[in-house]
């Protein structure tokens, strides 16, 4: 009667898994194909085994890609001899939370030298010029009709901070079904061409690092802060908790020392920050964290005003003391970010994300963010560094037109070749509500248009709150370009020698502020390039 009973429940669970994952979920159009393309093309091969979300299964890999400006074709007897980028065994698993609620699920997947089955284990390889590493994701844009929001956050914050995840839009095959469009890109993970961490020891500086650690759901194992989030008054939230994922070392690698190490560190970070003497720079949060990577990723995070921004998928990481005693952070999972979400205000140009405690605690949620954040911005000198730090941003590559070409760039990418019209035939929703949406598109370029009324909208926002003029200038900054160099010096002696026949900014170019255009402005902006000093 138990080997019935047992039986009998092994088939209900097998039935129930079916029925959650029926055939992999294809897409609604199973009859697309590719002929040419300007995108990798991807294929994987489980043979018709079903992908799991909590357990990696063996398939095939092989990327064609022929290199940038070339055409990739999906016949390769047609067209022999195309450059295959990789080809070879691979553990794959569904990954994600709320991506993964959608038809169209993300991947994560590890390279092998052979299938699982015979005791495969990952190995490094360097994936479409990424370098070599052995963690990679495919993501699977589809709340995100645009498909560039993950990667227009992380070229747009790249120049500022240690590391963001470079990616890279393919076409994928899945046991022969064309499933669209998806993004290869790095994992947030130790590694030479990543987070170029050490192992960290047992003992002595060796302990000290490296770790990655994650601000996340509560997915045992995990660690609970000591401290609870706090509303934006700072009065905590009793009964809600903040908790660490532990990403790398993986928690099952790692020894008891080496977990006291890292735990007690976090609380000790928070402890400070939880001090009334908070801003003591001996003693306060800046001990223990590199502010200007905290503030990077808050521009990242507010620029973007990211639905989940503080409070998911932060990667906060330590190298050892040796090098760096201080905690960092970089950028992981911008999909809900530029607009798109309808619900905790995201889709305003307006409001600041870290402030945003008190709503969340109003809507019933359980996840809030640390108490760092808005300590943080109580902080005067930590917010005149923000407001100096956003001005260097804005006139370089977060300028307005720049970010606009950044945006009209990727977009191209997928309009060139027409994957963007493969994807829509594979999985059409133009025109139809998608959650969390809150602007309903007709078409990609209506999207893209979108997208960028929406982003010039959070500038001007972000510039009246940050105190930046786009049109003033810098002392020094004769010919109006951002930068202070020779150029001024010789525009400003054209100015001089030709009058209004040169374009300069006349409140810039007084050097010696002394309200008059002369040759003395001239000798001071020569000195100031000289000793980087400006006269008192």
């Amino acid at each position: 009667m138990k080997r019935l009973l047992f039986i009998i429940g092994v088939l209900l669970t097998l039935n129930t898994v079916h029925a959650q994952k029926p055939n992999n979920y294809p897409p609604d159009n199973k009859n697309v194909k590719i002929v040419s393309t300007n995108l990798p093309i991807v294929w994987i091969e489980v043979g018709g085994a079903m992908i799991l979300k909590d357990e990696r299964i063996t398939a095939r890999m092989k990327i064609i890609h022929n290199g940038n400006g070339q055409l990739n074709y999906a016949d390769t007897v047609a067209h022999p001899g195309q450059r295959i980028d990789y080809e070879g065994y691979i553990g794959i698993r569904y990954r994600g939370n709320s991506t993964f609620a959608y038809g169209r699920k993300p991947y994560s997947f590890r390279p092998l030298d052979k299938p699982l089955e015979e005791g495969g284990v990952k190995k490094k390889v360097d994936i479409l010029g990424m370098g070599k590493d052995n963690n990679w994701a495919l993501l699977a844009p589809y709340f995100d009709r645009s498909m560039i929001r993950d990667m227009l956050a992380y070229s747009l914050a790249r120049p500022w901070m240690e590391y963001t995840p470079e990616g890279r839009h393919c076409e994928v095959y899945l046991d022969g079904i064309y499933y669209g469009v998806y993004v290869l890109v790095e994992v947030v993970s130790k590694g030479k061409t990543r987070l170029n961490l050490d192992d960290p020891g047992t003992a002595g500086d060796a302990i000290t690092g490296g770790y990655i650690m994650e601000l996340d759901r509560n997915e045992p194992p995990v660690y609970v802060s000591a401290f609870a989030p706090t509303t934006n008054a700072g009065k905590p939230i009793d009964g809600r908790y903040i908790y660490y994922q532990y990403n790398s070392p993986d928690y099952e690698d790692m020894v008891t020392a080496q977990i006291n190490y890292i735990t007690k560190q976090i609380y000790m970070m928070e402890s400070a920050f939880a001090s009334k003497d908070y801003c003591n720079p001996e003693t306060g949060y800046r001990k223990y964290i590199d502010v200007m990577s905290f503030i990077d990723y808050q521009l990242a995070q507010e620029l973007a005003h990211n639905l989940d921004a503080y409070r998911y998928s932060v990667k906060l990481f330590k190298r050892r003391d040796s090098v760096d005693p201080r905690f960092k952070l970089a950028l992981w999972d911008m999909d809900m970010t530029y607009g798109l979400a309808n619900y905790n205000a995201a889709w305003y140009t307006h409001g600041w994300r870290y402030h945003l405690n008190d709503t969340l605690l109003n809507g019933g949620d359980s996840n809030f963010m640390p108490l760092w954040w808005i300590k943080l911005n109580d902080d005067p000198e930590y917010t005149a560094a923000l407001k100096n730090r956003w001005k260097e941003y804005r006139r370089s590559n977060v300028a307005e037109g720049r970010v606009m070409a950044v945006v009209d760039s990727l977009a191209l990418v997928l309009t060139t070749g027409g994957a963007i019209d493969r994807n829509s035939q594979a999985w059409p929703r133009w025109g139809q509500y998608v959650w969390p949406n809150y602007y309903i598109s007709d078409s990609f370029e209506d999207e893209i248009a979108y997208l960028k009324r929406w982003i010039k909208g959070r500038l001007a926002w972000m510039d009246l709150q940050l105190g930046f003029d786009s049109l003033a200038r810098d002392r020094g900054d004769v010919n109006g370009d951002y930068l202070i160099n020779i150029k001024d010096v010789t525009t400003l002696i054209n100015y001089l020698m030709t009058g209004d026949k040169v374009l300069i900014y006349k409140v810039a170019a007084d050097c010696n502020q002394d309200l008059r255009l002369n040759i003395k402005d001239v000798t001071t902006l020569i000195n100031y390039l000289m000793s980087g000093q400006w006269p008192k």
